[in-house]
């Protein structure tokens, strides 16, 4: 009964994973050894020394100077040590799971970066929590608790900055880029991209099969030239196309509800009032879309079709940098809840933003410069509508074919003068 009570103290005060999970299987292999009359083999206890195993990782990485340079870092951690020291301070003063306190024993626990760096080690190599046993002396159960706060604090934090609707600035500047890139007042790329479940319970494992045979999870995503994600919609079961994605989709709901900064242009002679997004030939034929030619005949449509399919490939390069980066949206995923994978996605989206801007700082490129701009460009949000008429105005002409129609004819026009002028 007293050493009961002294195990039930131990797990109210205690901070450490492993601690709190031998104590606790201890105390159950004590009770039913109690209620059988009969003695049952204990767990075998590893020792291991975190405290030495941050002091490697921080001399390794952290120091001044690190034993491994910059380059290896970047490789290994996917972004600068900057932007990683960043992060850790936002999430230690985000969630107190990641501040080092002392456990029951009055032994100090893992540091921040022993837990963040076993989260971005699952994120970027998608190997599994024991993985770093070795190296890191945390085991399976902390790794997991770790990565699983990790994604939520990120989410938390830095969503609302890097996971946004393009501001009056972004659209100046997407526009911008896509007129010199023969798409006036393109606003980016529009594609889905199949996570497999490997883990899927067998009772939803129809439901989340597609065209892959097997159990996937969809990602729509909207990219821009320079790999940036600004639009990211996941979660539905991958037996569902591209179109009925769309359809579930939050990508237009600002733009009938009157909340994106208006868009008024000219190509070839016909006025238009809405950015469009490049998308393959599964996309409906609306307003919002400017899809390829598929079978062209004659030099215009060639080179229409050849420049709409090379500049849509920004979305599949932004697809094969995210993969690259995190590993674990690679493989197989081998969680079991629905929500765990979200949070993993999203986070793997935020972080690779992240990655985006910090590279842009540190390669000098300059920022955006409205005073090229021929036509200077100062959008105006358009305050919210009440009115439902309005609303249903707007939803239709979102989806109006003739206007998909002749903004791809006069796209065709357009491209073809500038080739002829080039």
């Amino acid at each position: 009964m007293a050493r009961s009570s002294f195990y039930k103290m131990i797990l109210m005060e205690s901070d450490s994973d492993e601690e709190l999970e031998i104590i606790a299987n201890l105390a159950m292999e004590e009770e039913i050894s109690a209620s059988h009359g009969r003695s049952k083999k204990r767990r075998t206890f590893i020792r291991r020394d975190r405290l030495q195993a941050g002091a490697d990782l921080f001399r390794d990485y952290f120091a001044e100077p690190p034993i491994y340079p910059h380059k290896y870092f970047r490789r290994r951690f996917r972004m600068s040590r900057d932007l990683f020291c960043r992060i850790q301070f936002a999430v230690e003063a985000h969630d107190p799971y990641f501040v080092q306190r002392r456990d029951g024993a009055q032994k100090l626990g893992f540091t921040s970066i022993q837990k963040i760096t076993a989260a971005l080690r699952m994120l970027a190599y998608g190997v599994t929590a024991d993985f770093m046993d070795e190296y890191l002396k945390i085991g399976e159960a902390t790794v997991l608790k770790s990565l699983k706060r990790f994604v939520q604090a990120v989410i938390s934090i830095f969503s609302e900055k890097y996971l946004r609707s393009p501001n009056n600035e972004d659209i100046a500047r997407l526009l911008a880029e896509g007129k010199n890139r023969g798409f006036p007042y393109m606003l980016g790329s529009i594609d889905c991209m199949h996570w497999k479940w490997k883990n899927c319970p067998a009772s939803w494992q129809g439901m989340y099969s597609g065209h892959f045979h097997e159990p996937t999870i969809i990602l729509e995503a909207v990219a821009s030239y320079d790999l940036w994600i600004w639009h990211a919609f996941f979660g539905l079961p991958g037996s569902h196309n591209d179109i009925k994605v769309l359809e579930r989709s939050f990508i237009f709901s600002d733009l009938a509800q009157g909340r994106t900064p208006p868009v008024n242009y000219t190509v070839n002679g016909h006025n238009y009032n809405m950015g469009y997004y490049l998308a393959d030939g599964i996309y409906p034929q609306w307003a919002t879309f400017v899809k390829t030619i598929s079978s062209p005949r004659g030099n215009k449509r060639k080179h229409f079709a050849t420049a709409q399919e090379s500049a849509r490939k920004d979305l599949e390069r932004a697809f094969g940098v995210l993969q690259a980066r995190f590993a674990i949206v690679r493989g197989p995923a081998r969680f079991w809840k629905l929500e765990t994978l979200k949070d993993i996605m999203m986070a793997c989206v935020i972080l690779h933003n992240m990655i985006v801007e910090d590279e842009r700082t540190n390669n000098g490129e300059e920022d955006f410069e409205y005073e090229q701009l021929n036509e200077p460009l100062e959008p105006v949000t358009l305050g919210a509508t009440n009115d439902f008429n309005e609303f249903i105005q707007r939803h239709h002409s979102i989806r109006d074919r003739e206007t998909h129609s002749q903004l791809q004819l006069d796209l065709v026009e357009h491209l073809w003068q500038l080739h002829s002028e080039a």
